[in-house]
């Protein structure tokens, strides 16, 4: 937005003392609470929603009584500014934040104007968890009207409810509808012996799939004929398998998709996987590359969180030692954890017909445990957990991974069944080299974990220093591991985790202190050979005397 657009804007607001739903302004001269700012946030946005404009103002350096213009020295440096976008975005639903921070030097002071967006349609947006509005000039918990009518957008606007014109019993699939009773009666036992009773359109009603006899996108999508998918045009009812290593293998799956579901996944060459972590034994763990619940939990969740209005296929690519599931949306959670603590409902689903209807036969579970459950299998196999990249507010990827990274993870996995989920996922963090945070760096040290697995640890990009006891452990489980360590093999294991910034003399001396350190003050290794030149060290209680 140009300065010209926002000077107008300000004076046209001040001029008209227009400050109200979608406009507040603050002094803010020096600095501002920034609790207060995600909690105008939450409001604005949602009162830009319901006015059904597309943004709304946070406007510091003026003062909110008589609107003049007073300048603010707020985060004055631009970096510091921007980094609010994140912070606000780490607390609110699906990561929102600021569509832009604007800076105008006026004559009388540096005005700050923050752009809102507004809401999602069906999704008012919290802080911290919780719903804000505007009472005069009060903030106030939002009320439950406000919520409600920003919820009912969705309801309003649920793609998988709508009536499909034309669309008659003739163009479902009579197999998918008798699979689609079995899985009725698994998922509501008491009601088996009546499902017998009911006919096609009564059942399909019950298992709310059409609307009073009429077909909707929700039973084209799952109960649909194989020809029938052109009927949800301009969406895709397709999902399509590609296996990645092989020019000729993939294979397009159409509706109906409670019959798709089990041939797609038969496409995957999910074979026997052998890998050893228990160092008592000779005899290997042996395993399906992937776990059957994983997989189907993966794609069913595709199938339901998919945004059919973006007119895009479901994709499962397989490579050799990994799956990708991608659906078109963003992921509804606020994020993976969030999804994996909260464990229960969601507020909101893109499609709560078809996710409603899919709960009815069994395909998902709404009680908000299907991808807590998914890292539980992953952890207890001692397998990698799932990766979820929702950096594309367009798509949404999830990797299963089907064989192990490294080792010594699993192993620390094995030793301590005791760890926390949330353990775990750190831990796979760093096995991974994906940044993570120094709180939860610090916890893995305060557990000894770091040394078991650590070859590179970084924190939002930057190298972590870790202590001398991390250096300390990891050197002897290398000696433990393999019955001695030659320089080489010391240097190859903690060369990668100092920072290339280091000129490579010092930090070939950090290393050589370290060892001498342990060799000459603690007495712990002692070096076999006695040769300096290429020394071989072993612990110092397994040398003969």
């Amino acid at each position: 937005m140009s300065e010209q657009e926002l000077d107008k804007i300000l004076s046209k607001a001040i001029a008209h003392n227009a400050e109200n739903e979608i406009i507040e302004f603050k002094e803010a001269k020096e600095s501002y609470d920034f609790d207060k700012i995600g909690k105008y946030f939450s409001a604005l946005s949602k009162e830009a929603n319901l006015k059904g404009k597309p943004y709304a103002w946070l406007i510091f350096g003026i003062e909110d009584k008589e609107h003049r213009i007073v300048g603010s020295n707020y985060r004055k440096e631009r970096r510091k500014l921007d980094s609010l976008k994140k912070e606000i975005g780490d607390k609110t639903t699906n990561n929102i934040s600021f569509i832009e921070i604007y800076e105008l030097n006026k004559p009388e002071g540096r005005v700050i104007m923050f752009q809102i967006p507004a809401a999602p349609q069906g999704i008012p947006v919290a802080f911290e968890g919780f719903y804000f509005g505007r009472l005069n000039e009060s903030l106030v918990a939002l009320n439950i009207e406000k919520i409600e009518r920003i919820r009912n957008q969705a309801i309003d606007r649920d793609w998988s409810r709508k009536i499909v014109p034309d669309a008659t019993f003739d163009h479902l699939d009579k197999e998918a509808i008798l699979k689609a009773r079995e899985q009725y009666k698994k998922k509501h036992p008491r009601l088996a012996d009546e499902v017998d009773d009911w006919d096609d359109a009564l059942f399909l009603d019950k298992a709310e799939l059409t609307i009073e006899g009429e077909i909707t996108n929700t039973a084209i999508l799952l109960l649909g004929k194989y020809l029938s998918h052109h009927l949800l045009s301009p969406a895709i009812g397709q999902i399509s398998w590609i296996l990645k290593d092989a020019p000729e293998g993939y294979e397009h799956f159409n509706t109906p998709f409670i019959l798709t579901i089990d041939r797609t996944l038969a496409c995957i060459r999910n074979t026997q996987y052998r890998y050893m972590i228990d160092e008592t034994t000779l005899f290997p763990e042996e395993v399906f590359h992937y776990d059957e619940w994983v997989m189907r939990e993966a794609l069913n969740n595709a199938i339901a969180h998919q945004d059919y209005s973006k007119s895009s296929r479901i994709i499962v690519l397989e490579y050799n030692d990994h799956l990708i599931f991608d659906n078109a949306g963003s992921f509804i959670p606020e994020s993976v954890e969030e999804a994996i603590h909260y464990n229960r409902p969601q507020r909101y689903y893109r499609n709560p017909f078809l996710v409603k209807a899919m709960v009815n036969l069994n395909l998902i579970d709404t009680v908000g445990s299907g991808i807590k459950k998914m890292f539980t299998i992953q952890r207890d196999r001692f397998f990698p957990m799932p990766t979820y990249d929702i950096s594309d507010e367009n798509h949404t990827e999830v990797t299963i991974h089907g064989e192990l990274i490294n080792e010594n993870y699993s192993r620390q996995l094995k030793k301590h069944p005791e760890l926390s989920l949330d353990d775990v996922i750190a831990l796979d963090k760093v096995q991974k080299k994906i940044p993570i945070s120094e709180t939860e760096i610090q916890h893995l040290r305060d557990l000894k974990l770091v040394a078991g697995i650590a070859s590179e640890l970084q924190v939002a990009g930057n190298y972590v220093k870790i202590s001398y006891q991390d250096y300390k452990q990891m050197i002897l489980d290398l000696i433990t591991q393999n019955g001695s360590a030659t320089r080489e093999d010391i240097v190859n294991m903690i060369m990668p985790t100092l920072s290339p910034d280091i000129p490579i003399k010092k930090r070939q001396k950090k290393i050589a202190n370290i060892v001498t350190k342990l060799s000459t003050r603690e007495q712990l290794i002692k070096n076999s050979t006695n040769s300096d030149k290429y020394p071989v060290w072993i612990h110092a209680t397994k040398i003969e005397r």
